[in-house]
């Protein structure tokens, strides 16, 4: 009779395989969503008002971040550092990577001598090519 337990009805079958494509898909567009947000958050956590430029470009390649707020403390990739960490952090990145750079961003407060420092304690510890963050003009 029909209805039966094991009647072969194939309309109960369980389904044993699961499609991950569609989680991978959302899992990539999370981590660019993450990944181009990440420095807009960093940055804004330190409240550094930067001076604006008509012209400047993105820069590329593998990036050393060092923040300078408007009462001269420092920081490098968002964590606080005083000068002999700077130095010593970016002699290690220098070593691992010949062409490093470093993006220093500066509050327009900032004292011109600390941003000139920055600058040349960075260079000393052997990076060649450093840009100064700004903010476009609109």
């Amino acid at each position: 009779m029909a209805g039966g337990p094991s009647s072969g009805s194939d309309d109960d079958d369980l389904i044993s395989g699961i499609n991950v494509t569609p989680l991978v898909d959302i899992v990539l567009v999370l981590l660019i969503i993450f990944m181009v947000t990440a420095t807009y958050i960093v940055r804004a956590a330190f409240e550094v008002d930067l001076p604006r430029a008509a012209h400047g470009g993105e820069p590329t390649g593998t990036l050393l971040s060092v923040v300078l707020t408007r009462d001269g403390q420092l920081y490098l990739d968002g964590v606080r550092r005083s000068e002999p960490e700077l130095v010593e952090r970016t002699r290690q990145a220098v070593a691992r990577d010949r062409e490093a750079r470093v993006v220093i961003s500066a509050d327009r407060l900032a004292l011109h001598g600390a941003v000139v420092r920055v600058i040349d304690v960075v260079r000393g510890a052997g990076v060649s090519r450093f840009a100064i963050n700004i903010e476009k003009e609109r």
